[in-house]
């Protein structure tokens, strides 16, 4: 048609309006009987179906089953909070997080299919980073594959390591979700401090799953360079080993050759130095990052000579 031009009215006041529907009895057709305490949550089929094909589904299932379509959804499972933040999207296209629910938002954002919620979170969270909550920020994006949010976490991990690696989001941390911050080479903090935060992670979650902290710490442990340490606080970590076992045996005996030999191995991230690494005799020769050279790849790193 010819001069037809799409216009738009005030959409932060159909938000508002919008709003008043959410959890409102009146007109709605739908209940969700939600979290362990059964809080019933009233909706509207018509507009969770058009914006969430988890709905969608939902109710196509209920109706093709023959079930009468006054009985409640039972969500025995899901907070109340995070639901009704969920709601408040599809309704409204706008979310209000707060750091209690905004992880617990992401997950449900996922579940339902709904991208943009999603979207709303992870720029919540990477808003929001702090000393306190960058390690669960960093669980949740690795935890559901979120690259964007892993990143900005690592980095502010990274200009931030003692400070982080002191607070209890940083003890609750994964396996997967540590390993990933320890494979760092920017990490702000000596390696002796990093081997004695990981040691502590690995007694904190063996008293959670009561399991020796040798186990409890196999898949992250070997992410520690172990050859960065000095010859004396090599054999005072091996003499601690042995009254509790903690680093594999393998590890000890890869640092005492390199003590002896003295013959970093590129590519092998053992035997490169992390910014916040001290320097010690025992460094000749190893790897460092040149922020000033290279982003990344072999042309960043240069040899250290003392």
């Amino acid at each position: 048609m010819a001069n037809e031009q799409f216009m738009k009215g005030d959409i932060s006041l159909f938000a508002r309006e919008m709003r008043k529907l959410i959890n409102h009895k009146d007109m709605s057709d739908v209940k969700f009987v939600v979290g362990e305490n059964r809080r019933t949550i009233f909706a509207h089929r018509c507009v969770l179906s058009s914006r969430c094909e988890v709905f969608r589904a939902m109710f196509s299932d209920q109706a093709a089953s023959g079930e009468d379509n006054t009985v409640p959804f039972i969500l025995s499972d899901v907070d109340p909070e995070i639901f009704l933040a969920v709601l408040e999207f599809i309704y409204t296209n706008c979310v209000t997080l707060s750091g209690k629910i905004a992880v617990d938002v992401l997950a449900s954002s996922i579940e339902y299919g709904l991208d943009e919620l999603k979207k709303l979170c992870v720029e919540y969270l990477i808003e929001s980073l702090s000393v306190t909550n960058a390690c669960y920020a960093m669980h949740a994006a690795v935890t559901y594959g979120q690259d964007e949010l892993r990143e900005s976490c690592l980095k502010f991990i990274e200009e931030n390591t003692k400070s982080v690696f002191k607070t209890d989001g940083f003890h609750e941390m994964s396996d997967e979700s540590l390993s990933v911050v320890l494979e760092s080479d920017r990490l702000l903090l000596d390696e002796m401090d990093i081997l004695s935060c990981v040691k502590q992670w690995a007694l904190v979650n063996s008293a959670v799953v009561h399991k020796k902290i040798g186990i409890v710490a196999e898949s992250v442990i070997s992410h520690v360079r172990l050859p960065l340490l000095s010859a004396e606080e090599l054999k005072k970590t091996e003499q601690d080993n042995k009254k509790e076992p903690f680093v594999p045996v393998a590890m000890v005996s890869f640092a005492w050759k390199y003590h002896a030999l003295r013959q970093p191995e590129w590519g092998n991230p053992q035997t490169k130095l992390r910014r916040g690494t001290t320097h010690r005799d025992t460094h000749d020769g190893l790897l460092r990052w040149d922020e000033q050279t290279s982003k990344g790849g072999k042309e960043g790193w240069s040899s250290l000579v003392s």
